[in-house]
């Protein structure tokens, strides 16, 4: 049994955009836990992954949704009491750049403006990340305390070193923030650790500034199955608020960042630099809000997959 502060109303959640890693599975994920779910894609060319499920379970519906597309997102929300919201940038404008930031803050603004119209909305989940924290802090780097959900990235710091990823990241969440705050709007976001997995490339925008995010002890890393506990962790647990740092890992020692790197690139040998450094970087930041919250979650994880495998026992 759930504890009473999780709400267990199976009803219906948006999940924007689905066709991403993180939404493909938190609509698989949500769909197992007994929601309805509304997944929208940008376009016909990213059903495919969708289209299967949608045949197999009748409380999925696929919707075609811009986030630029006030109308369509509109449609997709409707008599949804959640929402999931992730960016993703457009097919035609798929590189992070300066002008990235203002395609980032509008879509992000069309998204809660639809939700502050929609009235079953009851609470937004609004995936933003770390980037939006780490950056611009060279007056901490000899403080005992670490980075945690309070700072946030500083936008002059992201333009003067071209790091745009964070840039758009801290003023898209800004602004989600602004209008959450102004209509009223219950609103969580994530700020996730660089997502890990098969599909990660050197070419991922969160990895503008890796040597220093390593040298500074603030790279974090997250698995996928993670990433998605703790999004609807934080939707079904009614008392969380605010931002919520997320990962489960931190590349802080020359293990880590040599499998990175031919995760990334494959070399004949490791650089020699690399090769002779001993050292653990001490970590600088931390998820201790989250840590706090997925274990009790965990534990109801735990007891609901144990009902699960006995009703297929028994249906044997």
């Amino acid at each position: 049994m759930a504890p009473a502060s999780y709400n267990c109303i199976f009803n219906t959640i948006c999940v924007m955009d689905a066709s991403s890693r993180l939404g493909t599975k938190l609509v698989k994920r949500l769909l197992k836990r007994g929601y309805t779910v509304h997944a929208t894609v940008q376009n016909h060319g990213e059903l495919l992954s969708l289209k299967g499920i949608e045949c197999e379970n009748k409380k999925l519906k696929i919707f075609e949704s811009d986030p630029f597309d006030y109308h369509s997102i509109l449609d997709a929300l409707k008599g949804c009491s959640g929402l999931f919201y992730s960016f993703e940038p457009p097919s035609d404008y798929p590189t992070y750049d300066e002008e990235m930031a203002e395609v980032e803050v509008r879509a992000a603004h069309n998204v809660l403006e639809a939700c502050a119209q929609t009235d079953t909305i009851e609470k937004v989940v609004f995936t933003s990340s770390a980037t939006a924290i780490i950056w611009g802090h060279d007056n901490h780097k000899d403080s005992t305390d670490q980075l945690d959900e309070r700072h946030w990235s500083d936008i002059n710091f992201c333009r003067k070193f071209k790091l745009w990823h964070a840039m758009s990241k801290t003023l898209a969440e800004k602004a989600a923030w602004a209008l959450a705050m102004d209509r009223g709007i219950n609103m969580v976001t994530i700020n996730a650790g660089l997502l890990m997995g098969p599909e990660l490339t050197i070419t991922n925008p969160y990895l503008k500034g890796a040597a220093e995010m390593y040298e500074d002890g603030v790279f974090v890393t997250v698995d996928l199955d993670f990433l998605v506990d703790t999004h609807i962790c934080v939707y079904e647990e009614i008392a969380t608020y605010g931002r919520y740092l997320c990962f489960n890992h931190i590349i802080n020692q020359k293990e880590d960042a040599l499998n990175l790197a031919n995760m990334l690139s494959p070399l004949p040998s490791p650089p020699q630099s690399l090769e002779e450094d001993t050292r653990i970087i001490q970590q600088r930041i931390s998820n201790n809000k989250l840590n706090k919250l997925m274990v009790d979650f965990r534990g109801c994880q735990s007891q609901m997959d144990q009902i699960a495998n006995q009703d297929i026992c028994l249906s044997r």
